[in-house]
């Protein structure tokens, strides 16, 4: 028996098609799932599928990995579920038919696509779909061909706040738990299913349509709500009259989580972003959320209402969200604003085909680079062929006529040859198919557009030296003001840090040895508003001046900057090796840095910590451990650096016998 279990099971997999929609169209989901802490980071679910028979077979599937089905039933009949790792197949004589029932008791421990991570006081759970897949811990289909209406049932801890698609529609208390109910009314691909849990407040604000738009903060970040927020219902208005389609979902909801695989995630109506874009006012000015959340509010459109096909026309969805993105930047922060990011676009576009990477536009394989910067490059040129009237009716007759499906981009194209009446055979050519970037095209086409940008590529300081210790003190862009002390900083003088705060900001990393005669306006940017200027105007003076290194430490001893720390962990270090500053206090110095290295941190703080342990070259056995640790941790660029300092480490004499000894004890 188990033989013949065996062979079926390959059976299936082999014949199955690579479209299964062409014979199952599941129509809607119904999940209950318990995600309380007692089940041990353990999903344990019942789920009712719907679905249509679109062709006689003996066999359909819903991709799942690693679940353990303990029920299952077809049409109210017990039916046995065969599970190959990958796919639960269930076999049965279909025929073609409507509304049938399939329901699934199971359980599954998932090892992607949702995690469960710890705070300083409490926990979170959150999921990310897109590159992971949702079946992970929700068996569905992970082809995105196949659009359902997913509706969500989830027990969670008391004293926790539950956020997922759709609109909430209502809470059940129990004695142990909280049972809160989403329901959706479109359907949406599966990787778009997410949900959130955790200990957060929220704010609510409307449209200018009358949609509710849902900011969730930890209850100890009340004050970065604003900064972090900003602009969100201008943002929101303006893509809504810029698109021409109105918000296509029930309502909108933001929410921050701790060591988020990107910076976010678009799922249906509830975007997830990483909870280092949670800002203060200062922050704001150097690392903000505004582009992200643009970028991730464009996809609601682009990715969730309309979806790529495949690979292969990715830039639908990555490409248009930037570029819609840049339009609602552009909004709030001016012309120059936006062609300045696309001439930073243009630049890391040609920096990779120099670099003999480039790909077109259409490969599966091209780098994010390609999908997200050169798609937002050909929208901006293909309105500047065609007018902006006709681009936009063609956005509105796609949107329009691909809601809820899924699209190739031929399917784009068609509508804007349609709406301006122009043949694009040559345009897609150049743009879209071909490997080679119109460079030359595009800064030809920035100068003739922009005069910032121009007088950016003007500067010359080699050149015109004379000319540029002028620059300083003019209307300049401030782009143009960067480039130039970036390219003479021995030139600057005090009148020159009567600037803008950038314009500082670039004094303080490109001037590096301090003058005697500019050291108070130096000293001065150690009260700007920007953790970065601080951070290198800390170090530099720090550097150049040692009799004042104790000042400059109590001057900032106070401060902490980016939420990765940057301020603090410099000024720990600095503290540390500072003999005269304050000598009885230097072993709490280490142990605070050690402590930021612990797993309830975020990784940027975490990762901040182990660099400044390794530029000292002092590990303890804490250190080690967390640095273990952090080698398995699920953000794969941590990982990977924890990986490749715990190597380095190990090649120490040092280290290398108490790395090996921990590491076992782990095994044991």
């Amino acid at each position: 028996m188990r033989y013949f279990l065996v062979l079926f099971i390959t059976f299936l997999s082999l014949s199955a098609k690579a479209q299964q929609t062409e014979i199952v169209d599941f129509t809607s989901v119904y999940a209950e799932l318990d995600l309380r802490t007692n089940q041990s980071h353990q999903v344990v679910a019942s789920v009712d599928y719907t679905f249509d028979i679109l062709k006689s077979t003996d066999s359909i599937y819903l991709d799942a990995k690693g679940v353990m089905v303990d029920y299952s039933s077809l049409n109210s009949k017990t039916i046995k579920v065969y599970n190959d790792g990958n796919k639960l197949w269930v076999k049965s004589e279909f025929k073609p038919s409507k509304n049938n029932k399939l329901k699934l008791h199971y359980k599954v421990n998932p090892k992607k696509a949702m995690y469960f991570v710890d705070k300083a006081t409490s926990y979170q759970i959150w999921t990310q779909g897109q590159g992971k897949y949702t079946s992970h811990w929700l068996p569905s289909i992970d082809d995105m061909n196949d659009k359902i209406v997913f509706d969500l049932s989830i027990a969670a801890d008391k004293g926790y706040q539950v956020i997922a698609n759709g609109v909430h529609n209502g809470e059940l208390s129990q004695k142990e738990a909280n049972l809160w109910f989403y329901k959706m009314q479109k359907p949406m691909s599966s990787y778009l299913v997410a949900l959130a849990i955790g200990k957060y407040d929220k704010q609510v604000v409307t449209s200018k349509s009358g949609i509710p738009i849902e900011l969730y903060y930890y209850p100890e970040d009340s004050l970065k709500v604003e900064p972090t927020y900003r602009y969100t219902i201008q943002l929101f208005d303006f893509l809504e009259d810029e698109i021409g389609v109105p918000y296509p979902w029930q309502n909108y909801k933001q929410v921050p989580v701790k060591d988020f695989l990107y910076s976010g995630m678009e799922n249906t109506s509830c975007t997830i972003f990483s909870d280092d874009f949670m800002v203060d006012d200062i922050s704001f000015v150097d690392k903000n959320y505004v582009n992200i959340n643009a970028h991730e509010l464009a996809h609601q459109w682009f990715g969730d209402l309309v979806t790529e096909t495949s690979g292969t026309h990715h830039w639908l969805q990555e490409g248009f969200a930037t570029y819609y993105a840049l339009l609602a930047e552009r909004d709030v922060f001016g012309d120059d604003y936006y062609y300045w990011r696309l001439y930073e676009y243009a630049q890391e576009l040609i920096t990779q085909e120099n670099a003999g990477e480039g790909t077109k536009l259409l490969d599966p394989k091209s780098s994010s680079t390609t999908f997200y910067k050169k798609g937002a490059w050909v929208l901006h040129m293909l309105k500047e062929k065609v007018g902006e009237q006709a681009f936009k009716k063609a956005i509105k007759n796609y949107l329009e006529a691909y809601a809820f499906k899924n699209v190739e981009t031929n399917n784009f194209i068609v509508e804007v040859e349609k709406a301006s009446g122009k043949d694009l055979t040559v345009f897609v050519n150049t743009w879209l198919l071909s490997k080679t970037l119109p460079y030359d095209a595009m800064i030809r086409h920035l100068r003739s557009e922009s005069d910032a940008v121009n007088g950016y590529l003007q500067i010359d300081c080699e050149v015109y030296a004379s000319k540029c210790s002028e620059y300083l003190t003019s209307y300049l862009f401030d782009n143009s003001k960067i480039k130039v002390v970036s390219q003479m900083p021995n030139k600057i003088q005090a009148k020159d840090f009567e600037n803008s705060v950038k314009v500082r900001q670039a004094i303080a990393q490109y001037v590096r040895k301090i003058p005697l005669a500019l050291q108070s306006e130096y000293e001065s940017l150690l009260q700007d508003e920007s953790y970065t200027t601080i951070e290198a105007a800390l170090y530099n003076l720090w550097a150049n001046f040692p009799r004042k290194r104790q000042l400059y430490l109590e001057q900032t001893k106070a401060v902490y900057g980016f939420n990765n720390y940057n301020v603090r962990i410099l000024w720990l270090v600095l503290a540390m090796v500072t003999p005269e500053y304050k000598p009885n206090n230097t072993e709490a110095f280490y142990n605070e840095l050690v402590q930021y290295t612990d797993y309830k941190n975020s990784f940027t703080l975490r990762q901040n910590a182990f660099e400044a342990l390794a530029s000292l070259n002092l590990f303890n056995e804490k250190a080690l451990v967390n640095l273990i640790q952090a080698s398995t941790h699920h953000n794969w660029r941590f990982k990977s650096f924890a990986k490749q300092l715990l190597e380095l480490l190990s090649e120490n004499e040092k280290y290398k016998s108490i790395i090996s000894n921990l590491q076992d004890n782990q095994k044991q």
